[in-house]
Protein backbone atom coordinates (compact mmCIF):
# COMPACT_ATOMS: atom_id res chain seq x y z
CA UNK A 1 0.00 0.00 0.00
CA UNK A 2 1.14 3.58 -0.77
CA UNK A 3 1.02 5.21 2.54
CA UNK A 4 3.25 2.68 4.66
CA UNK A 5 7.10 2.07 3.84
CA UNK A 6 9.41 -0.30 5.40
CA UNK A 7 13.43 1.24 5.18
CA UNK A 8 16.21 0.48 6.98
CA UNK A 9 18.42 2.92 9.17
CA UNK A 10 21.84 3.54 9.99
CA UNK A 11 22.52 2.30 12.85
CA UNK A 12 24.05 5.18 15.18
CA UNK A 13 26.76 4.99 17.68
CA UNK A 14 26.39 7.45 20.57
CA UNK A 15 29.15 7.23 23.65
CA UNK A 16 27.85 6.48 27.06
CA UNK A 17 28.97 10.14 28.04
CA UNK A 18 27.47 11.84 25.60
CA UNK A 19 23.99 10.41 26.08
CA UNK A 20 24.40 10.93 30.27
CA UNK A 21 24.17 15.02 29.02
CA UNK A 22 21.27 14.86 26.72
CA UNK A 23 17.60 15.41 28.21
CA UNK A 24 15.49 12.90 28.60
CA UNK A 25 12.90 13.59 26.23
CA UNK A 26 16.23 13.80 23.53
CA UNK A 27 17.45 10.19 24.64
CA UNK A 28 14.52 8.89 23.94
CA UNK A 29 15.15 10.44 20.39
CA UNK A 30 18.86 9.05 20.28
CA UNK A 31 17.92 5.56 21.48
CA UNK A 32 17.77 3.37 17.79
CA UNK A 33 15.11 0.93 18.33
CA UNK A 34 14.99 -2.81 16.24
CA UNK A 35 11.69 -1.44 14.70
CA UNK A 36 10.14 1.51 15.05
CA UNK A 37 6.29 2.40 14.01
CA UNK A 38 5.56 6.28 13.58
CA UNK A 39 2.72 8.12 13.37
CA UNK A 40 0.53 5.31 14.14
CA UNK A 41 -3.66 5.17 15.85
CA UNK A 42 -2.53 3.67 18.74
CA UNK A 43 -4.81 1.82 20.94
CA UNK A 44 -4.19 0.31 23.90
CA UNK A 45 -7.74 -1.02 25.51
CA UNK A 46 -6.15 -1.55 29.21
CA UNK A 47 -5.71 2.04 29.64
CA UNK A 48 -8.11 3.34 27.03
CA UNK A 49 -4.98 5.58 25.14
CA UNK A 50 -6.50 6.22 21.55
CA UNK A 51 -3.93 8.74 20.14
CA UNK A 52 -0.94 9.41 17.40
CA UNK A 53 2.41 7.78 19.24
CA UNK A 54 5.44 6.29 17.76
CA UNK A 55 6.42 2.97 19.46
CA UNK A 56 9.37 1.59 19.80
CA UNK A 57 10.47 -1.85 19.82
CA UNK A 58 14.08 -3.73 21.48
CA UNK A 59 14.23 -7.71 22.20
CA UNK A 60 10.75 -8.66 21.19
CA UNK A 61 9.08 -6.20 23.45
CA UNK A 62 7.76 -2.44 23.34
CA UNK A 63 10.35 -0.20 24.91
CA UNK A 64 9.07 3.20 24.23
CA UNK A 65 5.75 4.94 23.67
CA UNK A 66 5.99 8.43 22.46
CA UNK A 67 4.95 11.31 20.90
CA UNK A 68 9.19 12.46 20.22
CA UNK A 69 10.80 11.36 16.72
CA UNK A 70 12.57 7.86 17.39
CA UNK A 71 14.52 5.57 15.25
CA UNK A 72 14.92 2.61 14.43
CA UNK A 73 16.75 -0.64 12.41
CA UNK A 74 13.87 -0.78 10.56
CA UNK A 75 10.78 1.48 10.18
CA UNK A 76 6.76 1.57 9.48
CA UNK A 77 4.88 4.07 8.53
CA UNK A 78 1.65 4.11 10.30
CA UNK A 79 -0.04 7.32 9.43
CA UNK A 80 -3.62 7.14 9.30
CA UNK A 81 -3.44 3.30 10.52
CA UNK A 82 -4.75 2.07 13.88
CA UNK A 83 -1.61 0.61 15.73
CA UNK A 84 -3.76 -2.20 18.18
CA UNK A 85 -2.23 -5.65 20.31
CA UNK A 86 -2.02 -7.93 18.16
CA UNK A 87 -5.59 -9.94 18.17
CA UNK A 88 -5.62 -13.11 20.55
CA UNK A 89 -7.85 -15.86 18.89
CA UNK A 90 -9.31 -18.78 21.67
CA UNK A 91 -11.40 -21.02 19.33
CA UNK A 92 -8.83 -21.68 16.21
CA UNK A 93 -8.36 -25.50 15.06
CA UNK A 94 -6.12 -24.44 12.35
CA UNK A 95 -3.25 -23.15 15.10
CA UNK A 96 -0.70 -26.35 14.35
CA UNK A 97 -1.54 -25.69 10.38
CA UNK A 98 1.15 -23.75 8.42
CA UNK A 99 -1.75 -22.22 5.93
CA UNK A 100 -3.89 -22.05 8.91
CA UNK A 101 -1.39 -19.36 10.33
CA UNK A 102 -0.85 -17.79 7.55
CA UNK A 103 -4.63 -16.81 6.86
CA UNK A 104 -4.65 -15.55 10.80
CA UNK A 105 -1.59 -13.53 10.25
CA UNK A 106 -3.19 -11.65 7.27
CA UNK A 107 -6.55 -11.33 9.72
CA UNK A 108 -4.07 -9.63 12.12
CA UNK A 109 -4.13 -12.86 14.47
CA UNK A 110 -0.97 -13.21 16.23
CA UNK A 111 -1.88 -15.90 18.98
CA UNK A 112 -4.57 -18.49 17.99
CA UNK A 113 -4.79 -21.74 20.28
CA UNK A 114 -6.52 -24.65 19.95
CA UNK A 115 -9.10 -24.20 23.25
CA UNK A 116 -12.54 -25.70 22.50
CA UNK A 117 -11.44 -29.29 21.34
CA UNK A 118 -8.07 -29.49 22.52
CA UNK A 119 -5.05 -31.69 21.99
CA UNK A 120 -3.93 -34.92 23.48
CA UNK A 121 -0.68 -35.72 24.27
CA UNK A 122 0.37 -31.39 25.29
CA UNK A 123 3.99 -32.13 25.03
CA UNK A 124 3.86 -33.60 21.38
CA UNK A 125 1.71 -31.03 20.09
CA UNK A 126 3.78 -28.09 21.80
CA UNK A 127 6.89 -29.97 20.08
CA UNK A 128 6.02 -30.37 16.72
CA UNK A 129 5.28 -26.62 16.47
CA UNK A 130 8.47 -25.50 18.59
CA UNK A 131 10.99 -23.07 16.47
CA UNK A 132 8.56 -23.69 13.62
CA UNK A 133 5.45 -21.42 13.88
CA UNK A 134 4.99 -18.01 12.58
CA UNK A 135 2.51 -17.08 15.30
CA UNK A 136 2.37 -18.28 19.14
CA UNK A 137 0.03 -20.89 19.75
CA UNK A 138 -1.38 -22.39 23.02
CA UNK A 139 -3.25 -25.21 23.25
CA UNK A 140 -5.60 -27.23 26.28
CA UNK A 141 -6.11 -30.96 27.02
CA UNK A 142 -9.04 -32.21 24.99
CA UNK A 143 -11.66 -34.53 26.42
CA UNK A 144 -12.31 -35.63 23.54
CA UNK A 145 -9.48 -37.06 22.08
CA UNK A 146 -8.72 -38.22 25.55
CA UNK A 147 -11.67 -40.21 25.50
CA UNK A 148 -11.31 -41.61 21.70
CA UNK A 149 -7.93 -43.07 23.34
CA UNK A 150 -9.46 -44.74 26.48
CA UNK A 151 -12.34 -46.39 23.65
CA UNK A 152 -10.54 -46.88 20.66
CA UNK A 153 -6.77 -48.20 21.73
CA UNK A 154 -6.38 -48.42 17.53
CA UNK A 155 -6.33 -44.84 17.12
CA UNK A 156 -2.86 -43.63 16.36
CA UNK A 157 -2.39 -39.57 15.72
CA UNK A 158 -0.88 -38.63 12.56
CA UNK A 159 -0.92 -34.72 13.64
CA UNK A 160 0.62 -35.08 16.62
CA UNK A 161 -2.54 -35.47 19.10
CA UNK A 162 -4.32 -32.61 16.89
CA UNK A 163 -7.58 -34.60 17.09
CA UNK A 164 -9.66 -32.66 14.42
CA UNK A 165 -7.24 -33.40 11.57
CA UNK A 166 -6.68 -36.96 12.41
CA UNK A 167 -10.47 -37.12 12.05
CA UNK A 168 -10.18 -35.98 8.20
CA UNK A 169 -8.06 -38.81 7.22
CA UNK A 170 -9.54 -42.21 9.78
CA UNK A 171 -8.35 -44.89 7.14
CA UNK A 172 -4.95 -43.71 8.23
CA UNK A 173 -5.60 -42.51 11.88
CA UNK A 174 -7.71 -45.35 12.62
CA UNK A 175 -9.95 -42.30 14.09
CA UNK A 176 -13.29 -43.58 15.08
CA UNK A 177 -16.85 -41.90 16.61
CA UNK A 178 -16.54 -44.06 19.88
CA UNK A 179 -15.73 -40.80 21.72
CA UNK A 180 -19.30 -39.47 20.95
CA UNK A 181 -21.13 -42.38 21.85
CA UNK A 182 -19.53 -44.62 23.89
CA UNK A 183 -20.61 -43.91 27.77
CA UNK A 184 -17.87 -44.52 30.26
CA UNK A 185 -17.99 -46.66 32.94
CA UNK A 186 -16.70 -45.16 36.71
CA UNK A 187 -13.79 -46.66 36.07
CA UNK A 188 -13.08 -44.81 33.02
CA UNK A 189 -14.42 -41.82 33.95
CA UNK A 190 -11.52 -42.14 36.63
CA UNK A 191 -9.18 -42.61 34.18
CA UNK A 192 -10.33 -40.12 32.18
CA UNK A 193 -9.60 -37.17 35.00
CA UNK A 194 -6.27 -38.63 35.69
CA UNK A 195 -5.33 -38.44 32.10
CA UNK A 196 -6.47 -34.78 32.14
CA UNK A 197 -4.62 -33.59 35.34
CA UNK A 198 -1.37 -35.34 33.65
CA UNK A 199 -1.90 -32.66 31.15
CA UNK A 200 -2.62 -30.02 33.41
CA UNK A 201 0.88 -30.65 35.04
CA UNK A 202 2.31 -30.44 31.61
CA UNK A 203 1.44 -27.22 31.03
CA UNK A 204 -2.16 -27.39 29.39
CA UNK A 205 -3.97 -23.74 29.41
CA UNK A 206 -7.36 -25.40 30.36
CA UNK A 207 -9.62 -27.96 29.39
CA UNK A 208 -11.45 -28.64 26.01
CA UNK A 209 -15.10 -30.06 26.53
CA UNK A 210 -17.42 -31.20 23.89
CA UNK A 211 -20.61 -33.02 25.23
CA UNK A 212 -22.15 -30.96 22.40
CA UNK A 213 -20.51 -33.04 19.81
CA UNK A 214 -21.47 -36.10 22.13
CA UNK A 215 -24.55 -35.72 23.60
CA UNK A 216 -25.61 -39.20 24.10
CA UNK A 217 -22.09 -40.49 25.16
CA UNK A 218 -20.33 -37.92 26.82
CA UNK A 219 -22.30 -37.92 30.65
CA UNK A 220 -22.94 -34.74 32.80
CA UNK A 221 -20.36 -36.43 35.45
CA UNK A 222 -17.86 -35.47 33.53
CA UNK A 223 -18.94 -32.11 33.12
CA UNK A 224 -19.03 -32.32 36.52
CA UNK A 225 -15.71 -33.53 36.45
CA UNK A 226 -13.92 -31.31 34.12
CA UNK A 227 -15.51 -28.11 35.86
CA UNK A 228 -13.75 -29.28 39.45
CA UNK A 229 -10.41 -30.00 38.21
CA UNK A 230 -10.50 -26.14 36.44
CA UNK A 231 -11.38 -25.24 39.87
CA UNK A 232 -8.86 -27.28 41.52
CA UNK A 233 -6.22 -26.25 38.98
CA UNK A 234 -6.73 -22.61 39.11
CA UNK A 235 -7.85 -23.10 35.36
CA UNK A 236 -10.75 -22.86 32.79
CA UNK A 237 -13.04 -25.15 30.82
CA UNK A 238 -14.06 -23.94 27.04
CA UNK A 239 -16.85 -25.57 25.75
CA UNK A 240 -19.14 -26.19 23.04
CA UNK A 241 -22.33 -26.41 24.87
CA UNK A 242 -24.57 -29.62 25.16
CA UNK A 243 -27.63 -28.24 22.95
CA UNK A 244 -28.38 -26.31 20.25
CA UNK A 245 -31.72 -25.32 20.13
CA UNK A 246 -34.16 -22.30 21.26
CA UNK A 247 -37.22 -24.99 21.97
CA UNK A 248 -38.16 -26.60 25.19
CA UNK A 249 -37.13 -28.74 26.41
CA UNK A 250 -33.30 -28.88 25.99
CA UNK A 251 -32.83 -25.40 24.92
CA UNK A 252 -29.05 -23.83 24.44
CA UNK A 253 -29.29 -22.21 27.96
CA UNK A 254 -29.48 -25.78 29.56
CA UNK A 255 -25.88 -26.69 27.84
CA UNK A 256 -24.76 -23.23 29.76
CA UNK A 257 -26.23 -24.36 33.13
CA UNK A 258 -24.96 -28.16 32.65
CA UNK A 259 -21.26 -26.09 33.72
CA UNK A 260 -22.27 -23.18 35.36
CA UNK A 261 -24.11 -25.09 38.38
CA UNK A 262 -20.09 -27.04 38.98
CA UNK A 263 -18.80 -23.99 38.52
CA UNK A 264 -20.77 -22.36 41.69
CA UNK A 265 -19.86 -25.47 43.52
CA UNK A 266 -15.93 -26.13 42.81
CA UNK A 267 -14.89 -22.76 40.77
CA UNK A 268 -12.91 -21.93 37.90
CA UNK A 269 -13.46 -19.93 34.76
CA UNK A 270 -15.52 -20.93 31.86
CA UNK A 271 -15.58 -20.03 27.99
CA UNK A 272 -18.95 -20.69 26.34
CA UNK A 273 -17.91 -20.83 22.92
CA UNK A 274 -19.65 -19.87 19.96
CA UNK A 275 -22.33 -19.05 22.41
CA UNK A 276 -25.05 -17.97 19.66
CA UNK A 277 -24.93 -21.02 17.46
CA UNK A 278 -26.02 -22.61 20.77
CA UNK A 279 -28.46 -20.58 21.96
CA UNK A 280 -30.09 -18.98 19.27
CA UNK A 281 -33.03 -17.06 20.03
CA UNK A 282 -32.59 -17.24 23.48
CA UNK A 283 -29.18 -15.55 23.72
CA UNK A 284 -30.38 -12.65 25.25
CA UNK A 285 -31.63 -14.54 28.58
CA UNK A 286 -28.64 -16.45 27.83
CA UNK A 287 -26.19 -13.28 28.37
CA UNK A 288 -28.23 -12.22 31.17
CA UNK A 289 -27.41 -15.32 33.15
CA UNK A 290 -23.48 -14.62 32.34
CA UNK A 291 -23.66 -10.66 33.17
CA UNK A 292 -25.34 -11.42 36.83
CA UNK A 293 -22.84 -14.46 37.37
CA UNK A 294 -19.96 -12.04 36.65
CA UNK A 295 -21.32 -9.40 38.81
CA UNK A 296 -21.04 -12.11 41.64
CA UNK A 297 -17.34 -12.29 40.34
CA UNK A 298 -17.59 -15.55 38.30
CA UNK A 299 -15.12 -16.20 36.18
CA UNK A 300 -17.28 -16.54 32.75
CA UNK A 301 -17.20 -14.58 29.57
CA UNK A 302 -19.72 -15.12 25.80
CA UNK A 303 -17.36 -16.03 22.63
CA UNK A 304 -19.25 -15.01 19.33
CA UNK A 305 -18.26 -15.82 16.38
CA UNK A 306 -19.04 -12.71 13.06
CA UNK A 307 -21.43 -15.47 11.13
CA UNK A 308 -24.62 -16.75 11.16
CA UNK A 309 -23.63 -20.01 9.65
CA UNK A 310 -20.99 -22.11 10.90
CA UNK A 311 -18.52 -25.36 10.36
CA UNK A 312 -18.32 -28.74 11.62
CA UNK A 313 -19.03 -32.25 10.56
CA UNK A 314 -21.83 -34.35 9.67
CA UNK A 315 -22.33 -36.46 12.40
CA UNK A 316 -22.77 -33.78 14.87
CA UNK A 317 -25.53 -35.06 17.00
CA UNK A 318 -27.02 -31.40 16.72
CA UNK A 319 -27.48 -32.00 12.81
CA UNK A 320 -29.59 -34.60 13.20
CA UNK A 321 -33.41 -33.76 11.91
CA UNK A 322 -35.23 -34.16 15.19
CA UNK A 323 -32.80 -31.53 16.67
CA UNK A 324 -31.63 -29.41 13.28
CA UNK A 325 -35.16 -28.89 11.91
CA UNK A 326 -37.33 -28.84 14.82
CA UNK A 327 -35.46 -27.46 17.74
CA UNK A 328 -33.19 -25.17 15.62
CA UNK A 329 -35.83 -24.31 12.47
CA UNK A 330 -33.59 -25.68 9.74
CA UNK A 331 -33.99 -28.07 7.24
CA UNK A 332 -31.33 -30.79 5.45
CA UNK A 333 -30.84 -27.76 2.27
CA UNK A 334 -29.44 -25.48 5.37
CA UNK A 335 -25.77 -28.09 5.38
CA UNK A 336 -23.43 -27.44 3.05
CA UNK A 337 -20.87 -30.40 1.85
CA UNK A 338 -17.74 -28.46 2.01
CA UNK A 339 -15.92 -30.47 -0.49
CA UNK A 340 -18.70 -30.16 -3.07
CA UNK A 341 -19.90 -26.76 -1.72
CA UNK A 342 -23.33 -28.26 -2.23
CA UNK A 343 -26.87 -28.11 0.17
CA UNK A 344 -27.32 -31.41 1.21
CA UNK A 345 -30.69 -33.40 0.93
CA UNK A 346 -32.04 -36.62 3.16
CA UNK A 347 -30.34 -39.35 1.43
CA UNK A 348 -27.23 -37.34 1.39
CA UNK A 349 -27.25 -36.48 4.66
CA UNK A 350 -28.10 -40.15 5.97
CA UNK A 351 -25.18 -41.14 3.48
CA UNK A 352 -22.53 -39.29 4.95
CA UNK A 353 -23.76 -39.97 8.46
CA UNK A 354 -23.74 -43.64 7.87
CA UNK A 355 -20.47 -43.82 5.41
CA UNK A 356 -17.96 -40.53 6.45
CA UNK A 357 -19.47 -39.10 9.94
CA UNK A 358 -16.06 -37.06 9.84
CA UNK A 359 -17.28 -34.90 6.83
CA UNK A 360 -16.81 -31.12 6.71
CA UNK A 361 -19.79 -29.52 6.19
CA UNK A 362 -21.41 -25.91 7.00
CA UNK A 363 -24.19 -24.89 8.54
CA UNK A 364 -26.62 -21.67 9.43
CA UNK A 365 -27.80 -21.47 12.65
CA UNK A 366 -28.64 -18.17 14.47
CA UNK A 367 -30.16 -15.49 12.52
CA UNK A 368 -27.60 -12.59 11.71
CA UNK A 369 -29.31 -9.79 14.19
CA UNK A 370 -28.92 -12.18 17.05
CA UNK A 371 -25.11 -12.54 16.50
CA UNK A 372 -24.32 -8.56 15.96
CA UNK A 373 -26.45 -8.15 18.60
CA UNK A 374 -24.30 -10.38 21.01
CA UNK A 375 -20.98 -8.91 19.35
CA UNK A 376 -22.10 -5.63 20.48
CA UNK A 377 -22.28 -6.78 24.31
CA UNK A 378 -19.74 -6.19 26.75
CA UNK A 379 -19.08 -9.02 27.87
CA UNK A 380 -18.78 -11.35 24.69
CA UNK A 381 -15.13 -11.45 23.11
CA UNK A 382 -14.49 -12.92 19.20
CA UNK A 383 -13.40 -15.98 18.71
CA UNK A 384 -13.25 -17.56 14.67
CA UNK A 385 -13.45 -21.21 15.10
CA UNK A 386 -11.16 -21.27 12.27
CA UNK A 387 -11.36 -25.11 11.11
CA UNK A 388 -9.56 -26.96 8.98
CA UNK A 389 -9.55 -26.13 5.24
CA UNK A 390 -10.27 -28.95 2.54
CA UNK A 391 -8.00 -28.86 -0.84
CA UNK A 392 -10.57 -28.99 -3.74
CA UNK A 393 -8.46 -31.11 -5.70
CA UNK A 394 -7.23 -33.76 -4.92
CA UNK A 395 -9.17 -33.13 -1.60
CA UNK A 396 -7.78 -33.56 2.25
CA UNK A 397 -6.74 -31.53 5.14
CA UNK A 398 -4.84 -27.71 3.66
CA UNK A 399 -2.04 -27.94 5.88
CA UNK A 400 1.55 -26.72 3.71
CA UNK A 401 1.70 -23.03 3.92
CA UNK A 402 1.95 -22.91 0.17
CA UNK A 403 -1.16 -24.29 -0.61
CA UNK A 404 -3.30 -21.05 -2.84
CA UNK A 405 -6.02 -19.11 -1.15
CA UNK A 406 -8.24 -19.70 -3.72
CA UNK A 407 -7.75 -23.57 -3.95
CA UNK A 408 -9.66 -24.40 -0.95
CA UNK A 409 -13.43 -25.28 0.32
CA UNK A 410 -13.90 -24.44 4.01
CA UNK A 411 -15.72 -21.88 6.40
CA UNK A 412 -14.95 -17.96 5.63
CA UNK A 413 -14.16 -17.62 9.59
CA UNK A 414 -10.79 -18.99 9.57
CA UNK A 415 -9.42 -16.31 7.39
CA UNK A 416 -11.79 -13.36 7.61
CA UNK A 417 -13.27 -13.59 11.46
CA UNK A 418 -11.35 -10.69 12.88
CA UNK A 419 -11.53 -8.04 9.79
CA UNK A 420 -15.30 -8.79 9.39
CA UNK A 421 -15.96 -7.20 13.04
CA UNK A 422 -14.07 -4.45 12.20
CA UNK A 423 -16.09 -3.93 9.13
CA UNK A 424 -19.33 -4.48 10.68
CA UNK A 425 -18.35 -2.07 13.55
CA UNK A 426 -17.21 0.52 10.76
CA UNK A 427 -20.23 0.26 9.37
CA UNK A 428 -22.05 0.68 12.54
CA UNK A 429 -23.59 -2.95 12.48
CA UNK A 430 -22.28 -3.49 15.32
CA UNK A 431 -22.51 -0.46 17.08
CA UNK A 432 -19.55 -0.55 19.57
CA UNK A 433 -16.73 2.43 19.41
CA UNK A 434 -13.52 1.03 17.44
CA UNK A 435 -11.58 0.35 20.55
CA UNK A 436 -13.57 -1.95 21.94
CA UNK A 437 -14.09 -4.19 19.04
CA UNK A 438 -10.36 -4.22 19.46
CA UNK A 439 -10.64 -4.60 23.06
CA UNK A 440 -12.80 -8.01 21.97
CA UNK A 441 -9.90 -9.53 20.24
CA UNK A 442 -7.17 -8.96 22.56
CA UNK A 443 -7.27 -7.15 26.05
CA UNK A 444 -10.43 -8.84 26.92
CA UNK A 445 -9.05 -12.23 25.79
CA UNK A 446 -5.97 -11.71 27.41
CA UNK A 447 -7.15 -10.58 30.64
CA UNK A 448 -9.34 -13.61 31.18
CA UNK A 449 -6.42 -16.12 30.59
CA UNK A 450 -4.58 -14.59 32.78
CA UNK A 451 -7.23 -14.47 35.45
CA UNK A 452 -7.29 -18.10 34.90
CA UNK A 453 -4.06 -19.34 35.39
CA UNK A 454 -1.75 -18.28 32.33
CA UNK A 455 0.54 -15.83 33.79
CA UNK A 456 1.92 -15.48 30.16
CA UNK A 457 -1.41 -13.08 28.98
CA UNK A 458 -0.36 -10.40 31.10
CA UNK A 459 2.01 -9.71 28.89
CA UNK A 460 -0.03 -10.03 25.68
CA UNK A 461 -3.17 -7.98 24.56
CA UNK A 462 -1.91 -4.91 25.33
CA UNK A 463 0.33 -1.88 23.45
CA UNK A 464 2.44 -1.06 26.98
CA UNK A 465 6.12 -0.14 27.59
CA UNK A 466 7.42 -3.32 28.87
CA UNK A 467 4.14 -5.88 26.94
CA UNK A 468 5.35 -8.24 24.54
CA UNK A 469 5.40 -6.85 20.92
CA UNK A 470 2.80 -8.41 19.44
CA UNK A 471 1.40 -5.53 17.01
CA UNK A 472 -1.49 -5.56 14.49
CA UNK A 473 -1.77 -2.55 12.35
CA UNK A 474 -4.31 -1.98 10.29
CA UNK A 475 -6.65 0.73 7.99
CA UNK A 476 -9.77 1.52 9.44
CA UNK A 477 -11.61 3.21 6.91
CA UNK A 478 -10.75 0.19 4.05
CA UNK A 479 -10.04 -3.33 6.78
CA UNK A 480 -12.52 -5.91 5.39
CA UNK A 481 -13.02 -9.52 5.16
CA UNK A 482 -13.32 -11.06 1.53
CA UNK A 483 -13.81 -14.58 2.50
CA UNK A 484 -17.18 -15.90 1.74
CA UNK A 485 -19.20 -19.30 1.50
CA UNK A 486 -17.75 -20.39 -1.79
CA UNK A 487 -14.44 -18.96 -1.48
CA UNK A 488 -13.34 -19.50 2.38
CA UNK A 489 -9.80 -19.01 2.24
CA UNK A 490 -9.60 -15.78 0.78
CA UNK A 491 -7.49 -13.09 3.17
CA UNK A 492 -8.47 -10.19 4.23
CA UNK A 493 -7.41 -6.52 3.57
CA UNK A 494 -6.91 -3.56 5.06
CA UNK A 495 -4.06 -5.24 7.67
CA UNK A 496 -0.33 -4.60 5.76
CA UNK A 497 1.93 -5.34 9.10
CA UNK A 498 1.69 -7.56 11.51
CA UNK A 499 4.34 -8.21 14.41
CA UNK A 500 4.90 -11.11 16.42
CA UNK A 501 7.19 -11.02 19.34
CA UNK A 502 9.20 -7.85 17.68
CA UNK A 503 9.67 -9.39 14.39
CA UNK A 504 7.62 -8.29 11.10
CA UNK A 505 5.73 -11.13 9.79
CA UNK A 506 3.44 -9.61 7.33
CA UNK A 507 5.03 -6.92 5.40
CA UNK A 508 2.88 -4.49 2.74
CA UNK A 509 -0.15 -7.64 3.03
CA UNK A 510 2.36 -10.24 2.20
CA UNK A 511 2.76 -12.95 5.07
CA UNK A 512 6.86 -13.58 4.96
CA UNK A 513 7.64 -17.25 4.21
CA UNK A 514 10.31 -18.96 6.14
CA UNK A 515 10.40 -16.75 9.32
CA UNK A 516 9.36 -18.28 12.29
CA UNK A 517 9.38 -16.19 15.65
CA UNK A 518 6.02 -17.85 17.13
CA UNK A 519 6.40 -18.79 20.98
CA UNK A 520 4.27 -21.22 23.10
CA UNK A 521 1.88 -19.89 25.43
CA UNK A 522 1.55 -22.55 28.42
CA UNK A 523 0.79 -22.36 32.04
CA UNK A 524 4.89 -22.76 33.02
CA UNK A 525 3.30 -22.98 36.81
CA UNK A 526 2.19 -26.04 36.66
CA UNK A 527 4.87 -27.44 34.90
Amino acid sequence: MKTLRFTTMVLAVISAIGLSMIPIATTVAAEIYDLVILNGRVMDPQTKLDAVRNVGVKDGTIAVITKDMIKGKKTIEAKDHVVAPGFIDMHDHNTAAPFGQKLALRDGVTTPMELEAGVYPVDKWYAALKGTSQTNYGASVGIVPIREHVFNPGYKSRFAGDFLFDMQLPKATHASMKWSTQIATDEQIEKIGQMIEKELGQGALGIGHLPGYAEFGLTQRESTLVQKLAGKHNTFVAVHGRFSSQMPPASGLLGIDEMMAPQAAYGGGLVVQHMTAQTLAVTPQALRLIDDARDKGIQVIAEIYPYDFGSTIAGADYLRPDNYQKNMGRDFKDIIEVSSMKPLDKARYEELVKTAPGTSVMFYNATEDTVNKALAHPNTVLGSDSYPYTIRNPGGPAIAWDTPFDGVNGHPRGAGAHARLLRLVREKKVDIPLIDGVSKMSYMIAKFLQDNGVAQMANKGRIQVGRDADITIFDPKTVKDNATMKDGGLPSTGIPYVVVNGTVVVKDSKVLKGVHPGQPVRNIARQ
